[in-house]
């Protein structure tokens, strides 16, 4: 059924362009509740919505059943110049993990995040990305500014999630801010055209440092330094260690550097931490640990894990 959003919801702010469009926090005029509208950017032909939405759209509403997923509320069809646009409703979250961690990274009260909001944090993570694998969906663009947070509840939400296939994800977003490829597994730089659930475990990985150090593991501002960066910490992969590595599109003779310390590169993470992020962070993505195998590891130990 066709409606006229702005009958339903009051547009209060444009809070951004998702990597799937753009994205207003508004209001439901009948409950009062804040939603978050993205609308769509989706080929949709005089049929009306494309298959391949309609599946991960039920994918997406079958996903939020966790709450360390996004919610989705209602998907609304309207129409702008006789053209169909696709509105996704969800539940609205005023922050996410990036600019969470910035309050930590600077400002008055800057310093490390206490240690057991990363264990709680990861966790959660954890089990968010253990329920899309488990359902079959990866993520493949995992970051802090997708992760949002409910600060009151302390609760760690996973967004942008499953629009996969239907709709693309651009290298650049349509603000042309380049997408980030900070928390992108090797194996994805590397131009593989399959790739598993190791390629969110990576980005966890990624996360996780990040959490601990108050600054990105790996920041490089292209492909290529993005490799760089990853193969000086973790080492140049060779064949034995990961087979069918030189076989991959964009592999190259890169400089031969031998591993580094991983513990030094997080000095204040306790050694059972260090031990997990080695396993998140394995080159070889089929040597890398699921989710749902990290959420046993005794880095959780301490963690009273009956609230979640």
């Amino acid at each position: 059924m066709e409606i006229n959003i702005v009958d339903k919801y009051e547009k209060l702010e444009k809070v951004g362009e998702g990597t799937y469009g753009k994205v207003y926090k508004a209001q439901d005029k009948a409950t009062g509740q804040l939603v978050a509208l993205k609308k769509t950017r989706l080929e949709m032909d005089e049929e009306g919505i494309p298959p391949t939405a309609l599946r991960e759209i039920s994918l997406l509403n079958l996903l939020s059943h966790s709450i360390y997923v996004v919610r989705l509320l209602a998907v609304e069809q309207a129409a702008k110049n006789g053209k169909p646009i696709l509105y996704l409703v969800f539940e609205f979250l005023d922050t996410d993990l990036k600019k969470y961690l910035d309050v930590y990274r600077r400002g008055p009260n800057a310093g490390p995040l206490p240690t057991q909001l990363v264990k709680n944090f990861l966790y959660q993570l954890c089990k968010g990305v253990a329920h899309c694998h488990g359902h079959g969906v990866l993520h493949r663009d995992l970051k802090p500014q997708n992760l949002l947070v409910d600060k009151e509840k302390g609760i760690l939400k996973i967004a942008d999630l499953g629009l996969g296939r239907a709709f693309t994800v651009p290298m650049k977003s349509y603000t042309h801010e380049i997408v980030t490829l900070w928390y992108r597994a090797p194996e994805v730089l590397l131009g593989a055209t399959h790739y598993s659930t190791g390629v969110d475990m990576w980005s966890v990985g990624c996360i996780f440092a990040e959490m601990v150090r108050r600054q990105a593991l790996f920041p490089g501002d292209s492909e290529l330094q993005q490799l760089l960066h990853i193969f000086r910490l973790m080492g140049t992969p060779s064949e034995e260690q990961w087979p069918g590595v030189s076989g991959l599109r964009d592999w190259h003779e890169f400089p031969q550097w031998k591993p580094q310390s991983l513990a030094r590169a997080v000095p204040t993470l306790e050694p059972e931490g260090v031990d997990l992020l080695s396993k998140m962070l394995q080159l070889d993505p089929s040597n890398r640990i699921s989710a749902i195998a990290a959420m046993e590891h005794p880095y959780f130990d301490s963690l009273d894990k009956s609230q979640f």
